[in-house]
């Protein structure tokens, strides 16, 4: 069927439910995608994503009904099926979202996650990707005649968001988290940068961050660092983003909703690279993007590094952190 009978078709269809489950960074990059499609006539949108990482999504005011789940999705097939609903977008594209799909039995448009792509620049250092996620997803949705509006991502705060912090002061958020170890930098590498810079940071990360904050807190001479690490909601994280000068940050999820937020950004890379579609959205004039000499990633996630055992990006000299948060406080 050709583009022109699809966007037709569209016009005429009322509900649609977007399918990504995981993780908070990936739903984040999901979001130009769901403001794009709401834009559209008379549309009505449901997403659907696990409990655990619906509080990305919950003020977003272009989804009109969030539908979470634990681990099973046996149990929703039935109240699904009552949803009628006229296109399923899947932005995941994985065994549970394929079966979900064929039990739902709707016209489907289904992410091209380019994993081919991903294992030849990931061990035979060929980049064939040439594209961020973002736009990967708007490829899903092309053919109905959506398109990228530029706008990048988005993160919407509660209103009534309050934090115990005096935000009026001119201060460095710095997320410290990662999905795998091998995605942070260590606390020495953290405190060195904390020792050459006087501007007050505060660390954001979860509750298994929460004693390397401990740690650099109590190891810092900098006695302006403080320790947020599994201490906050999300929103409240997202909010001493908002008000921060700018942030530092791994590849992790608070990285991509600082880029929602519009923040200059000094990002972290060593097992992932920004190449592999991940980088900043739309940030490239603010951002800095710091990487180990290695030219390929080790890995699709960061799990594993070819380097070693606790990842190559403990290899980043602190000295180049320093000297691009210098440059940043020249802005």
């Amino acid at each position: 069927m050709n583009a022109m009978i699809l966007c037709f078709i569209f016009k005429y269809m009322k509900k649609i439910l977007i399918i990504r489950f995981s993780s908070m960074g990936d739903i984040v990059l999901t979001s130009p995608v769901v403001r794009c499609v709401k834009q559209q006539k008379k549309i009505e949108i449901h997403y659907l994503v696990k409990s655990q990482y619906s509080a990305v999504l919950i003020s977003n005011p272009y989804i009109d009904k969030l539908i979470t789940f634990e681990n099973s999705l046996n149990s929703m097939i039935t109240t699904l099926k009552n949803e009628n609903y006229d296109i399923i977008i899947d932005l995941q594209n994985n065994v549970r979202s394929w079966w979900l799909k064929l039990n739902l039995g709707r016209r489907s448009y289904t992410l091209k996650k380019g994993n081919i792509k991903k294992f030849i620049y990931i061990y035979m250092n060929l980049n064939y990707l040439n594209e961020h996620v973002v736009d990967r997803y708007f490829n899903t949705v092309k053919s109905l005649g959506v398109y990228n509006d530029n706008g990048g991502l988005d993160y919407f705060l509660k209103k009534n968001t309050v934090i115990e912090f005096d935000v009026s002061q001119d201060y460095i958020a710095w997320s410290i988290a990662g999905s795998f170890e091998q995605k942070k930098l260590c606390s020495k590498q953290i405190i060195n940068v904390c020792n050459a810079v006087s501007h007050p940071i505060v660390l954001l990360g979860g509750v298994s961050e929460s004693n390397m904050g401990k740690r650099i807190v109590s190891e810092t001479t900098n006695k302006r660092v403080y320790n947020f690490c599994g201490q906050l909601s999300l929103d409240q994280s997202a909010y001493l983003l908002k008000k921060s000068r700018f942030v530092l940050t791994n590849d992790t999820g608070l990285m991509h909703i600082a880029s929602a937020l519009k923040k200059s950004i000094i990002s972290f890379w060593g097992c992932t690279k920004p190449s592999l579609g991940f980088a900043p959205y739309l940030n490239h004039n603010q951002s800095i993007e710091i990487l180990t000499n290695r030219s390929s990633p080790c890995s699709k996630h960061g799990s594993r590094c070819k380097i070693q055992d606790d990842g190559c990006i403990k290899q980043i000299d602190d000295k180049v952190i320093v000297r691009a948060v210098t440059d940043l406080l020249k802005r």
